[in-house]
This record gives C-alpha cells, structure tokens and sequence, in this order.
C-alpha cells in the first residue's frame, strides 16, 4: 500500500513526544479554589453531594488556604455560610460578617503568596436565597440591589479581598461597583465579573454547600441556556464598565461560549467548573465507570483549550499535587 508522506502519528509515538507537541498546558497557577467557610462550625462538615469538599471552619479555612498557597495556585475564591439570615442579606455587608472577616484571617495568613478573592453576591446572605433584595411582587429588584453591592464591594475590599468577584447578574454591576471601589479609595481592586453566568442545572450541589434557602428559581436574571448571542452582549457590557477579569459559568457544558468570549475579551477569561460537574466525576469515578485522575486532568484540559486563562475547580488543590507529581 502507498501511504501519504503526511502521518501525524509521529508526533504521538511516545510521552515524550506528546509531551513536546502539546499545545495546551495546565499549571497549578491557572486553578482558583472555592472554599466554603461555615459560621458556628466547631469541625469541617462534609458536603454530601460533592465528596471530599467541606464546609470549613473558621480555623481549619486557614489551612486550606496555607496549603493553596504552597501549591502555588492562582488564587482561593471564598464564600461565608452564615447562622442567621434576613431579607437584605446584610451579614454581607457587615465588616464583621463570616465571609468578610474571613477574608481579613486568609489575607493575614497568606499574605501576598496567594489571591484572596471573594464572592460578591447576596444570596448567601438572603432568608430567601435570591442574588438581590425583593419588591413587593417577589421579583428582585436590581437596581436596590447594586446599591448593597456596591457597599459589599467596598466592605470586602476594605477587609484586604485582592479581587472581588460580583456574581449576581445584576444588569450594571461592574461599574457601580467600580465607582464605588475608585470613591473609597480601592482602586487597586480588580473586579472579575461574572459575566456570561447561565441558569444551570449544574449549580445543584452548590446549593447544599452554601445551604441556600432558595425556592424557585434565578431565571429571570441569570442566562438562559439556549442563548449564545446573549453571553457576548453580557460579556461585552461588563467589559465597557470596567471589569478587569470575566468568567463564565458553568464551564463543561458551555465550552462555545467560553471560546466566543475568549475571542472577544481584552481581559483575562475565567472559566467556573461548577459543583455539577465535580459530583457528576465523583459519582462515575466511585462506580469504577472512569479513571478518576485521567477524566478530571482531561476535563480541565478541555476548558484551558476552549480559551480559559484560570478556572475555578474543588480540584485545584488536588490536580496540582498531581502536577508537582
């Protein structure tokens, strides 16, 4: 037979080889961790529905953020689980709150070897689980909502947050935020905004990890999944307002958006890999149905690839071990 003098399967022979050819690369500085930090918790609680995260306690969050640090991974991404809860959420607003003294005992404790980063959102802090406060008909209403956004921002920035990460897809949120940062003297502080955040089935296991009060749904403000146009319109809106980073969420099931806002942002791009994602693995892998290691090495492979400059993965901590390796 006469083969063609073309034969890409050279290049693939051996590791090493592979290895030389790769065109993309993880490393432990493109992985942000999510951690939760529980208020009242006298040890870390497991999360049933995502096997081997936690919800930590107040000590132990600072080991795990030690440990990040000696990873040498992009940055820790925090969210603050609260005892009591209101309609205004404003345990996020108080500098004395789980999440922002949180934010002061990371920063005290890693210093400038790892980005403390924190969530701003009301959802966490709202009896009702919603991102923002509510009207009379039960709608959230944006535009009071930004206004303890933009306080939240300054609170979380004044509590030593090195990025601060609005995730409520409020229409305006960059930049009230960002004027309200530059007028209380922040303007050091990026903002990564989540900017194409969809209305996912994905973010279920998170719900128990924050113990969301919600009931019903986020649609009517958070992206509907048909829509592709749409992302690069939020994408583009929050660029114009000042956002220094941009992240889309879920990351697996929404690899053409990620691509399309890769292509279109000037800023770096994040990309989220979400709770549903990370159960979905540890459930197959636990049935012997996947190579555990291979399948999550390969799943952030496929992210970083679709354009993502850092992602977000319960897997940081652990693929980067696996990289030091």
């Amino acid at each position: 037979m006469t083969f063609p003098y073309a034969r890409p399967r050279r290049l693939r022979r051996t590791p090493a080889l592979r290895r030389l050819v790769a065109e993309t690369r993880l490393h432990p500085a493109d992985f942000i961790l999510p951690v939760f930090v529980r208020e009242g918790l006298s040890e870390p609680e497991p999360i049933n529905s995502m096997p081997g995260v936690v919800q930590h306690t107040e000590k132990s969050l600072l080991s795990a953020a030690k440990d990040a640090a000696d990873l040498g991974l992009g940055g820790i991404m925090l969210f603050g689980i609260l005892a009591e809860r209101d309609a205004e959420g404003s345990a996020g607003l108080d500098p004395e709150g789980i999440l922002n003294r949180s934010i002061r005992a990371v920063k005290d404790t890693v210093g400038e070897q790892l980005p403390v980063m924190a969530d701003l959102c009301l959802d966490e802090f709202t009896d009702h689980g919603h991102c923002g406060v509510l009207d009379a008909t039960g709608s959230v209403d944006n535009d009071r909502t930004l206004e303890l956004y933009a306080q939240m921002g300054v609170v979380q920035a004044a509590a030593g947050a090195d990025v601060v990460a609005p995730s409520g897809m409020m229409d305006g949120q960059v930049g009230v935020i960002r004027d309200a940062l530059d007028e209380a003297g922040h303007q050091e502080v990026p903002i990564l905004a989540y900017a194409a955040k969809y209305a996912s089935a994905f973010y279920g296991p998170f719900r128990e990890a924050v113990d969301s009060q919600l009931t019903g749904d986020r649609r009517q403000y958070q992206m509907d999944a048909p829509n592709r146009t749409e992302a690069r319109r939020e994408v583009e809106l929050d660029l114009a307002e000042g956002a220094d980073m941009v992240m889309v969420k879920p990351a697996s099931a929404y690899l053409d958006i990620l691509s399309d806002v890769a292509e279109i942002s000037d800023v770096p791009v994040s990309a989220y890999q979400v709770s549903g994602e990370y159960a979905m693995i540890e459930a197959a892998a636990a049935q012997g149905w996947v190579d555990r290691r291979a399948i999550v090495l390969e799943s952030l492979t496929a992210i970083r690839r679709a354009g993502a400059g850092n992602i977000l993965t319960y897997y940081a901590a652990e693929a980067a071990r696996w990289l030091h390796d």
